[in-house]
């Protein structure tokens, strides 16, 4: 059985068995005439067939009971929806880029994950862009999924109610590795996951090379002035090629 690990879990759950309850009972229905009718007015039974020109009741209610079904499908469908473009206030943004074939994950302090960290109980809103082709966020867990199309920005948000691990897919063909694009949502609690945190920083922060770091690293790739004030491009051997 598929987990069930969000605020929006109930709302699509039960517009999905809603939907699946009243298709299977006509499609129970329609095949029991179908074959009542098949062995009733069968050609041995029935040599001579009888017109039948119209029953206005019949037609009636076979067009208003179908029209009353879908819009109650339309609107178990409508106020989930609605629930889900209704971001609170005080939720905790992240900012998630998709990419053939991976996810990236970008917190407000800086820190960069390549799965979802999320607190308990808290409500955490995804900024969702793409830098290639049309991918798909979808959380089974959660009940969720939102395209990801370059050049337009979009968004969805959640409220993760269970501490575990859950999947993320891409499920929107996106090339030949459509298939790994996965990742993970780890649902935390709050301190666990600032205690997370605080560490991801300090490591990054110390991963960030200094400015003579850097100085050095672009010399030795790009090159240096040699003393005649000519440029020399090193080789990867180190050797200077001087003009």
């Amino acid at each position: 059985m598929i987990a069930q690990a969000s605020n929006f879990v109930n709302t699509v759950d039960n517009a999905f068995i809603f939907i699946l309850v009243i298709s299977v009972f006509f499609l129970v229905l329609v095949t029991v005439l179908m074959i009542t009718f098949v062995f009733k007015y069968n050609r041995k039974k029935n040599k001579k067939a009888i017109n039948i020109h119209g029953n206005t009741a019949l037609e009636i209610t076979w067009t208003v009971i179908p029209v009353i079904l879908v819009l109650f499908m339309f609107w178990y469908g409508w106020i989930g929806y609605k629930e889900m473009t209704n971001v609170p206030k005080n939720a905790m943004v992240v900012e998630v880029t998709a990419q053939m074939w991976k996810w990236t994950f970008k917190y407000d302090n800086g820190v960069q994950t390549e799965s979802l960290y999320v607190p308990i109980k808290e409500n955490v809103r995804l900024n969702l862009t793409s830098l290639d082709v049309n991918h798909s966020f979808y959380v089974p867990a959660f009940r969720l999924k939102k395209d990801v199309i370059p050049g337009r920005k979009n968004f969805m948000w959640f409220n993760a109610d269970e501490v575990g691990d859950y999947n993320i897919e891409c499920s929107n063909y996106c090339g030949l590795r459509h298939s790994y694009m996965l990742s993970k949502v780890v649902v935390m609690e709050r301190n666990k996951f600032e205690d997370f945190m605080k560490r991801r920083l300090v490591e990054e922060k110390s991963k960030t090379p200094q400015g003579g770091d850097s100085l050095k690293t672009q010399n030795q790739t790009s090159g240096i002035a040699d003393s005649s004030g000519k440029a020399g491009k090193t080789d990867t051997t180190g050797n200077s090629n001087k003009k």
